[in-house]
């Protein structure tokens, strides 16, 4: 069984920054592909950000050139760094591993001045 556990969110201004993080238990965390996406009230969730096996990167155009996944596959941990954070960037962000569909519990991010 494989648990993701999100933190790092919390209450920011308008134009601050946040870094996510994820941290996998069990083995081979390298093997694979991790996303992250987030849902905001009364609508879908969607994927924000995709980050291979192998380092490769792909985002959302809502959040491309704010936001940068990345990944520590010594630490199991796959990052978001969120920066020039808007108030529609508002939403839990979850972290997904695609493979065995498996989800984490969700952090709050909420941008507001």
């Amino acid at each position: 069984q494989v648990q993701l556990v999100e933190s790092g969110g919390g209450l920011v201004q308008p134009g601050g920054s946040l870094r996510l993080s994820c941290a996998a238990s069990g083995r081979s965390f390298g093997m694979y592909s991790m996303g992250w996406h987030r849902q905001a009230p009364g609508k879908q969730r969607e994927l924000v950000a995709f980050i291979s096996s192998g380092g490769s990167t792909n985002y959302a155009y809502s959040v491309k050139g704010r936001f940068t996944v990345s990944r520590d596959n010594a630490k199991n941990t796959v990052y978001l760094q969120m920066n020039n954070l808007k108030p529609e960037d508002t939403a839990v962000y979850y972290c997904n591993r695609p493979f065995g569909g498996y989800w984490g519990q969700g952090t709050q991010v909420t941008v507001s001045s």
